[in-house]
């Protein structure tokens, strides 16, 4: 019996690496997917490294004629078409929700929330027809939790999960499983590649907060690695019958539980401390720099 087949999107770096290789280690016949082929280049390179085997093919998740392109090319691949696809692709826009542009907040939904759709289209005919298939959506603790500063990181995930809610209802009768992962925190390099999107902040009523991105993009890199998350992605292909939904870190999960159980006037309170948009505090404030070692 041939190896189950699974795309992965944006499998160069981060969550996406880091699911191709655990799935091409576990025995699935993977294909990643990169923008590149300089990518393309450095992929080939690191599963060389590890021992995997891995195909890869070219693909823009945000342009659709690089979509059609790119899976009928893998339906070639996997005669007729994949039996998973791991809709990992993504990034994060940064910024107060009045200094993200049309066209910044355009390119945050194409990536994060048409294109995962978009490739739901194009490979559920042939799931249905073989009446089997996982479509496996990446998305995060920010589908459940908004947060100041990120507004349309949020909307794109929160918006994922909704559809991702309805395409499980809509595909269950065909034998077609679709499941959430929702991650929180990784060391991902998401956040350093955020940083780079930060509007201007001269010019900006939210330059304070811009300022302290840098002390976030530090933090990042002390954030434990994604293998967690590609973990839940191994769990939700391989389970009979699969979760709907995996939160995946200690942190996702209590952030999710306080923004549901906490009032709204509380978590706000702590989301804008947490952003720099409200001072904490002096007792807070000397407390925090106690844990700091300050």
């Amino acid at each position: 019996m041939s190896p189950k087949s699974v795309v992965v999107t944006g499998a160069g770096r981060g969550i996406g690496l880091a699911v191709t290789l655990e799935l091409a280690h576990a025995g699935f016949d993977v294909i990643g997917t990169v923008r590149t082929p300089e990518k393309d280049e450095a992929l080939r390179a690191v599963v060389e490294r590890t021992g995997a085997a891995v195909r890869t093919v070219l693909l823009d998740v945000a342009d659709a004629t690089s979509c059609v392109q790119a899976f009928t090319e893998i339906a070639m691949m996997t005669d007729g078409g994949p039996w998973a696809v791991v809709n990992n692709a993504g990034f994060a826009q940064p910024g107060a929700v009045e200094d993200v542009d049309d066209e910044q907040a355009r390119r945050q939904l194409e990536t994060n929330l048409i294109a995962p759709a978009r490739i739901a289209r194009l490979v559920l005919p042939a799931m249905r027809e073989r009446r089997d298939g996982r479509i496996v959506n990446i998305s995060s603790v920010a589908g459940r939790v908004s947060l100041p500063m990120l507004g349309w990181y949020c909307a794109s995930k929160q918006g994922l999960e909704s559809v991702t809610d309805a395409l499980r209802m809509e595909t269950e009768s065909f034998g077609v499983k679709v499941v959430l992962i929702e991650p929180g925190s990784h060391r991902t390099g998401i956040w350093e590649q955020g940083a780079e999107l930060l509007p201007a902040e001269r010019t900006s009523a939210y330059r304070d907060q811009y300022a302290a991105a840098d002390q976030v993009v530090r933090d990042a890199r002390t954030l434990p690695g994604p293998r967690p998350v590609a973990l839940a992605v191994l769990k939700a292909l391989n389970a009979r019958r699969p979760l709907p939904r995996y939160l995946v870190g200690g942190g996702a999960r209590s952030a999710a539980a306080l923004d549901v159980l906490a009032p709204t006037a509380a978590t706000d309170w702590a989301k804008q401390l947490a952003t720099g948009l409200r001072a904490a505090p002096p007792r807070v404030a000397r407390a925090v720099d106690r844990l700091r070692g300050k």
